[in-house]
């Protein structure tokens, strides 16, 4: 059952024709409107053929949950093939909607529109976080036990008991603000911080799917970064030389990072054993779908995270109270994540992705607070140092409601850090193995969220994994565990990249990659072919990824074909170039649309300029042939 919830202000249908499976109706039933209503657009699944009772009691206690948080005693039952491809028999369906009805219909004032019949209908939205929800109902005798394998169309995944739990898990959500207050979301004000609404909207719904395909992907193709890869399963993409440079530069740059930080690099199996003992307990404690495999009559799954790797290393070494806090950390290339099908769209979620992933051993709970407040911070400046600043994310805060009561200070400096209103999720009873957690979440140009950065204090791990250190007094103890990705998935900042651009674009702006990022920092543009000798001059004076348009086009075309892949430098080579030793420099960052900045200055000058830019980050050489008269095209 595929269920889309709307509180609205009025819904009024009309039948307009029958078609070949219409039940049977009266006349009163061919038009209706109720006022102050919910109304549950819904889609009766094939799933939902082996146990209709099941769904009928599943989805009468979501409509019910949902009247209660929005405050009405009002409900419009309305049948809606377009939320699913795999649709029940009309049969089963009719019993589905009218088992639903009569269930309700004890307690609300309930309307149901016939099934069958195409229907002309209006409806007024109230606009409010909970005035569109989506659900998908699963009766239970579909769900499989922990740790088993479901099956999904043709593919198989693991599904967790935290994830079930997820599903069900009783959250409160409130608006935590730089001053310390909680408030709560109906009465908090949030017209004048337009991404914290969609990013509320966005959370409360879960509604995941996506209807079309955001900015980025037209910018990840159109620059010759990725695209879909047709002979791999969905969620796992081709990049192309310009895109492996960008995640490659990502990639050693968050290295790099948590070097500096402390953390020790190490390398772990992409592939697990679904039976190990620590293994399929974590299974259960983790909210994602898998990959499962078999090999050589083994269950296999493929890791979602470098978590476990990294607690089998820790548990079979010898650990110091002086060593601590001991930090690790691996780039996962791949890390895989069965995620449903209507959620993949470029580059903001894939089944296969790659992730730092980076685990911290602290001597006790201090220790990890101590640690939490200093990732916290480290995480800040990976993503400004990416080019995606606290203005270009919303934070979310999620805890149980003890360790609160007991943290409130820390959980308050968050917010202030960030110094703007941030989304809190609170558990009364702690449903994974962590007590505390935040993420960096990007909203991009659809009201779509993604978390990027993310740091939760794990209360269990070092206990299953049999994880341990000696004490000053030579006794063993359990370290708290820490586990970080400082700048969230690789991808992921690619995709926040892209789309920042786009809507800036929208503004008014220019849209650019961050100079160190860029897989071309300098275009040299020989107005002639007698001007190409000089331009190759020029690109010897920069130590900087510099390629030459020599092909046989205008003048024109090529710096257009400069600006629509985002070069930051274009340098212009004529006659008066050759006769004063100086270059014309268009630079981008400083250009408004159609207004471009130029400057005449020397090639020691740019040099100069762009290495201020990049110091400090990784650097890589040209990712393609420096001439482009001798460059292949990708599209």
């Amino acid at each position: 059952m595929q269920l889309l919830l709307i509180h609205s202000d009025y819904i009024e249908y009309e039948t307009k024709k029958q078609t070949p499976v219409a039940e049977k109706i009266e006349e009163s039933l061919k038009s209706g409107r109720l006022e102050e209503a919910l109304t549950a657009f819904m889609a009766v699944e094939s799933v939902d053929e082996a146990n209709p009772e099941g769904t009928i009691e599943k989805t009468v206690s979501e409509i019910e949950k949902v009247a209660t948080q929005v405050k009405t005693n009002r409900i419009m039952l309305y049948p809606y093939a377009h939320l699913s491809s795999d649709l029940s028999s009309p049969k089963v369906a009719v019993q589905v909607l009218k088992g639903i009805e009569t269930a309700l219909s004890g307690k609300y004032e309930v309307k149901r529109a016939p099934f069958g019949w195409y229907k002309a209908f209006s409806i007024s939205c109230k606009g409010h976080p909970l005035s569109e929800l989506s659900r998908s109902i699963r009766p239970e005798e579909t769900a499989k036990a922990a740790g088993k394998v479901e099956v999904c169309g043709e593919k198989e995944e693991v599904v967790s008991e935290a994830l079930k739990a997820e599903s069900t898990a009783k959250s409160y959500w409130r608006i935590l603000t730089p001053d310390g207050d909680l408030h709560e979301i109906e009465n908090f004000d949030l017209t004048p911080y337009p991404k914290l609404q969609q990013f509320v909207n966005y959370e409360i719904s879960k509604s995941r799917a996506v209807e079309r395909a955001p900015p980025h992907v037209e910018l990840m193709r159109r620059l010759e970064l990725a695209d879909y890869e047709p002979g791999s399963d969905s969620g796992n993409m081709r990049y192309y030389p310009k895109g492996r440079l960008v995640k490659s530069l990502l990639e050693n740059y968050v290295l790099d990072v948590a070097t500096d930080f402390g953390a020790m690099e190490v390398e772990t199996p992409i592939m697990y054993d679904m039976n190990h003992p620590t293994l399929k307990k974590y299974l259960d404690r983790f909210p994602a779908r898998q990959y499962s495999i078999e090999s050589d009559k083994r269950q296999m799954f493929l890791r979602f995270a470098a978590c476990f790797g990294q607690f089998l290393i820790n548990h079979d070494m010898t650990i110091s109270y002086r060593n601590l806090p001991l930090r690790m950390i691996e780039m996962t290339r791949y890390s895989f994540r069965k995620e449903q099908r209507g959620e993949l769209v470029g580059l903001r979620r894939l089944r296969a992705f790659t992730m730092p992933d980076m685990h911290s051993l602290c001597a006790d709970m201090a220790q990890a607070v101590d640690q939490f407040k200093k990732q916290y911070d480290l995480c800040i400046d990976v993503l400004d140092n990416i080019g995606i600043h606290i203005k270009d994310y919303e934070v979310a805060i999620r805890f149980t409601k003890d360790f609160y009561e007991s943290n409130k200070e820390l959980i308050v400096n968050m917010a202030r850090t960030v110094n703007k209103p941030v989304l809190v999720e609170m558990w009364d009873t702690r449903f994974f193995y962590f007590v505390l957690k935040f993420e960096f979440n990007f909203v991009d140009a659809l009201a779509k969220a993604s978390a990027l950065s993310t740091v939760q204090i794990d209360v269990e791990n070092a206990e299953r994994y049999d994880i341990s250190y000696v004490n000053p007094d030579g006794k063993l103890e359990r370290p708290t565990v820490l586990h970080c990705s400082p700048s969230g998935a690789i991808e992921r900042c690619i995709y926040a990249l892209l789309e920042k651009a786009a809507m800036e674009t929208e503004e008014g702006k220019v849209p650019m990659l961050p100079v160190w990022l860029s897989p071309t920092q300098v275009r040299i543009v020989p107005v002639s072919e007698k001007h190409v000798a000089f331009a190759e001059e020029v690109s010897q004076k920069l130590d900087c990824r510099v390629d030459i348009d020599d092909r046989d086009l205008s003048i024109g075309k090529k710096v257009r074909e400069a600006g629509r892949e985002w070069i930051p430098y274009v340098v212009v080579i004529g006659d008066k170039e050759i006769e004063d030793s100086t270059i014309n420099v268009t630079i981008r960052a400083e250009s408004g649309q159609n207004k471009p900045t130029k400057v005449q200055i020397t090639p020691e000058e740019l040099n100069s300029r762009i290495k201020g830019e990049i110091a400090g980050k990784p650097y890589r050489k040209l990712p393609l042939a420096k001439y482009l008269s001798v460059r292949p095209k990708f599209f």
